[in-house]
């Protein structure tokens, strides 16, 4: 289960995704360095033809080679979601998964258009199939949220069938987009393989016997937080206003840590705020939130906020969380850029599961005792506060940021130290 969301401006586009995955289930990020063309690419279950790679900064969990989410140099971000349709995903060879196609979109794309096609290709060329959920040895479909500065584009697939809907301004100041665990899109795709009929309703790949009540309230929670933000952000300046991106990015901090009752947890705020997850959930949706807490079955295990500027000389922002947001910090950091001279690398501590196990330890101590987040709050609370504070503007300047890394990386460390995980 997963949520990906994106709010798209005149001066660029917000992107945010919670991953949830099996418990217990490690999730880090990496940097994809530029590879030159090769013959062969390994991807999880198949190798491919190599066409290279640009450089990319990945969330993956640690046993793929692909990944949940990402960013690359070009200022493209994508994002997958579990869904469930007509055609059966057991019965297929394994081929590419979801996660593969969201890599491999990133390493080949210069703008969303281009993923799009990527994907299309691909599912053409190989075929989607294999295990994607090790705990339950489940291979399932994916739906993509596709986005760069200008538009963002929905794409939702059934073995080699697929729909694709375009988001963008056109006449209003403001477009809004979100995915969740079903098929979303019905007759209002732009484009599709061959053999969906010019207009028929992509409702109708949907496995009508697979339960949508947990994906249908979080969409709403995501529709509500977005409509709520719009119009503020119409009438804000992004472009050079690095003030705003963060208010507008600590807004989707904050719904990505939503347990059911509503945004909180700014990262702005110098208020120490504290939300105990559900205590438990139901097969209607009760208990099912934005941040994940299936007890013994599903949690979020990684999430990331970036904002993908339509000034060709800025560079894009991201902020990303190791663990259940609730019970972690957003750092930002600077992803890879095609203007970069050299590039940067993120703090080496958001590559490393042991650092993900401590962060995942204390969702383990709020889902035993719901309460504790008080306590876990009042130290990663103003600890985040400081690293949103502390961040370079947004510049190129590789020591700059080398020296914020080494003071966010410190000054985690010790706070789970303090926090006994």
């Amino acid at each position: 289960m997963c949520d990906t969301l994106c709010l798209i401006t005149e001066h660029g586009t917000f992107f945010a995704k919670n991953s949830d995955r099996p418990v217990g289930e490690a999730q880090t990020l990496f940097i994809e360095e530029e590879r030159p063309p090769n013959h062969i690419l390994p991807a999880q279950y198949i190798s491919i033809e190599d066409t290279g790679s640009l450089p990319c900064l990945l969330s993956r969990p640690t046993w793929l080679w692909g990944a949940e989410h990402g960013i690359n140099s070009k200022h493209v971000a994508v994002g997958n979601e579990k869904i469930y349709t007509i055609d059966d995903p057991y019965v297929v060879p394994s081929a590419l998964i979801g996660m593969d196609l969201v890599r491999l979109a990133l390493e080949r794309a210069s703008c969303s258009k281009e993923a799009l096609r990527e994907i299309e290709w691909l599912l053409s060329a190989y075929g989607q199939g294999g295990v994607a959920d090790r705990q339950a040895m489940e291979p399932y479909w994916s739906s993509f949220l596709i986005a760069d500065p200008y538009e963002a584009w929905i794409v939702e697939t059934s073995a080699k069938t697929w729909a694709a809907k375009c988001i963008d301004l056109q006449e209003t100041s403001t477009a809004t987009a979100c995915i969740s665990n079903r098929v979303t899109l019905s007759a209002d795709w732009d484009i599709s393989s061959s053999n969906v009929p010019v207009g028929s309703d992509f409702d109708e790949w949907r496995n009508k016997e697979a339960p949508t009540a947990h994906a249908d309230i979080r969409l709403e929670s995501s529709r509500k937080f977005l409509e709520s933000i719009s119009g503020e952000a119409s009438n804000t300046r992004y472009t050079g206003n690095i003030e705003a991106i963060k208010g507008t990015a600590s807004l989707f901090a904050a719904h990505l840590r939503d347990h059911g009752t509503g945004p909180w947890g700014n990262p702005l705020s110098s208020a120490t705020q504290a939300v105990p997850p559900p205590e438990y959930s139901l097969p209607d949706g009760t208990g099912v939130s934005i941040c994940m807490h299936i007890r013994g079955y599903q949690a979020t295990a990684a999430s990331m906020i970036a904002f993908l500027p339509a000034e060709k000389a800025s560079p894009s922002l991201c902020w990303v969380a190791l663990g259940s947001p609730c019970c972690s910090v957003f750092v930002p950091v600077l992803p890879p850029d095609a203007l970069l001279d050299k590039p940067l690398h993120i703090p080496a501590i958001l590559e490393q599961e042991k650092i993900w196990k401590r962060f995942d330890s204390l969702r383990q101590r709020v889902e035993d005792d719901p309460p504790a987040i008080t306590s876990i709050r009042k130290v990663l609370g103003p600890l985040e506060n400081a690293l949103w504070g502390q961040a370079p503007q947004f510049g190129y300047a590789a020591d700059t940021w080398s020296s914020f890394y080494e003071y966010a990386s410190s000054h985690i460390q010790n706070a789970l130290t303090e926090l006994g995980v």
